[in-house]
């Protein structure tokens, strides 16, 4: 934690009347748990600023809040505040530079400088976290309700995997712990995200039963569209089966690979082994040691993507034979 630029941050927001937060494409709960909360912050301590978030939304992320209205003029004399997002490319809404100042928040490894505060700790397995440094170092004057603290837990949870993926540590749930005094019922963002529907639940049969193996253990699933048309699912729906296949022992990575807009298909990345960053970044991605994605393009680069992570696979079960 660098206190020092929390500082900075703090005081850029309790002096800027207009500001608008701004999360990544195809957003997951991080980045709106992450927005929605720190908006819920920022009103309920200075009910007359005006605060926005600018935002892709979907089924699923729409539990943490709806986004604003966001016009051409917004952005003047306004503070952009960027959150969860590694580099300016994947902003979903690029209107965020024409701001006078922009705040950069993040966890991922540093990809691009792009804020004129550039705030990256990448000992937090979630942005929500980070927003929760800022919150409880300025405890006694900033103000939060249940609202806000939910979107930061169910940002925080759905980000470190229900507290399993590597980063989490005491600090995480020391800091999550002070969510319930600000109201959090935590059985409420349970019950929203293990309620599934029937055909997600018919359609996951079929995922279980027909992902592959590649030679030296990389487990993968390819979401085809006629499928999803088949069992009445959505893709992302499809895509939040992921870590269905991490449970194979001898699968120490595994894949999900889907085609999205524009035909173009993009990859999801997970390993309990070797780092995968580096492999992502290979193919136009990137991310956390342990989970990252990649933008592949076409059904030709995934499987060059397959075999590269067939011999990343491979030499990290010889070195575990040799250790």
């Amino acid at each position: 934690m660098n206190k020092e630029m929390l500082k900075e941050i703090f005081n850029e927001i309790k002096t800027r009347n207009k500001i608008v937060i701004h999360t990544h494409e195809r957003p997951d709960g991080d980045c709106t748990g992450s927005a929605y909360g720190l908006k819920d912050i920022i009103k309920t301590t200075w009910p007359d600023k005006e605060v926005y978030v600018a935002a892709e939304t979907s089924d699923f992320v729409s539990f943490n809040g709806t986004p604003d209205v966001i016009t051409d003029e917004t952005h003047n004399g306004a503070l952009s505040i960027v959150l969860d997002t590694a580099n300016r490319d994947r902003v979903a809404d690029k209107r965020f530079a024409d701001a006078d100042m922009v705040i950069k928040i993040d966890h991922h490894i540093k990809v691009d400088e792009f804020g004129d505060i550039d705030y990256v700790d990448t000992s937090r397995p979630a942005a929500t976290l980070i927003i929760l440094d800022l919150f409880l170092m300025f405890e006694d004057e900033l103000k939060m309700t249940k609202d806000g603290a939910r979107a930061l837990f169910f940002g925080t949870l759905t980000d470190t995997g229900r507290f399993k993926y590597s980063g989490v540590d005491g600090d995480t749930f020391r800091n999550v712990a002070k969510l319930y005094d600000y109201g959090l019922v935590a059985s409420e963002v349970y019950a929203y995200l293990d309620t599934r529907t029937e055909e997600l639940t018919r359609f996951k049969g079929y995922f279980l039963q027909n992902y592959s193996k590649t030679e030296n253990g990389v487990a993968y699933f390819k979401v085809e569209n006629e499928v999803l048309e088949r069992f009445g699912v959505t893709l992302e729906e499809a895509t939040s089966l992921v870590n269905e296949l991490g449970y194979f022992n001898d699968c120490p990575v595994w894949i999900l690979m889907a085609e999205y807009e524009e035909s173009i298909v993009r990859a999801r990345i997970r390993s309990k082994g070797p780092a995968i960053n580096l492999l992502a970044n290979g193919f136009n991605g990137g991310g956390h040691a342990m989970a990252s994605g990649a933008n592949l393009g076409t059904w030709d680069v995934a499987e060059k993507l397959l075999i590269e992570a067939d011999a990343l696979v491979k030499e990290y079960k010889e070195n575990q034979k040799q250790d």
